[in-house]
């Protein structure tokens, strides 16, 4: 295991602390990087001026009984690969090769971004029930890798 993927895997999972979401087994952290230098950082959250789960007590999701890895539009939460994608785009940072380091594999909604982002590599901590995702990166060209399963 390469001493980079390490350390910034273990930035994602601090990143994923700073999560808003109520539920703790869904606290989700981004980053990414390019030639050893973190560029953004996201976690899921709710959007900007939007009242999160976790102020409010409770999931939406849990409430409504929604199972994970669908519906993804009934959630107050912005995902962490998508609000560290939308950071650098605010502040006008490219992520064309960038590499992506997740506490969890990306939904498709989030794939999509990444392919169409430009960045080439993602790494992934935690499972997530969406193989469809997993096929559209390999289909774009995009490596994935499941962390602690890497060369």
């Amino acid at each position: 295991m390469d001493k980079w993927d390490k350390r910034f895997m273990e930035m994602a999972e601090l990143v994923s602390s700073w999560s808003s979401c109520y539920q703790e087994n869904r606290q989700v952290g981004a980053i990414i990087t390019r030639n050893k230098r973190i560029l953004t950082t996201g976690y899921n959250g709710a959007s900007s001026g939007i009242v999160s789960c976790k102020e409010k007590g409770e999931c939406m999701r849990k409430k409504l009984n929604i199972p994970s890895g669908t519906r993804h539009e009934l959630c107050y939460a912005v995902h962490a690969e998508q609000n560290a994608i939308i950071q650098a785009a605010k502040i006008g940072v490219s992520v064309e090769g960038a590499v992506m380091y997740c506490t969890h594999q990306p939904c498709t909604i989030c794939a999509k971004m990444i392919i169409n982002s430009g960045i080439k590599r993602v790494v992934f901590k935690e499972g997530y029930p969406d193989d469809f995702s997993l096929q559209l990166f390999e289909e774009a060209g995009v490596e994935i890798q499941k962390y602690g399963e890497l060369e």
